[in-house]
């Protein structure tokens, strides 16, 4: 892992961004915003804004059972073939 200096990411910001794509680990540290780590986007990562995450009892009161599911949908895949 390397740490360095918010000035030194600037002055080489690409040498640092090609070091994370390939896998190095880097944190940067401001005086004045706190330490921030570098991590590459990929087709893999998730972010998912905090508004739409629910505490685990929401979720569970909005979750349905593999039969409610089918119930729901047969009449909507019946009308799709007109039975």
């Amino acid at each position: 892992m390397l740490i360095i200096s918010m000035r030194e990411f600037r002055t080489n910001q690409g040498k640092y961004l090609g070091m994370v794509k390939n896998g190095e680990e880097i944190i940067l540290e401001s005086k004045e915003n706190g330490s921030f780590a570098l991590t590459p986007i990929t087709e893999y990562t998730s972010y998912i804004p905090k508004e739409y995450i629910l505490e685990p009892d929401e979720d569970l009161k909005r979750a349905i059972t593999g039969e409610e599911l089918l119930e729901r949908l047969i009449p909507r895949i019946e009308k799709l073939f007109d039975k």
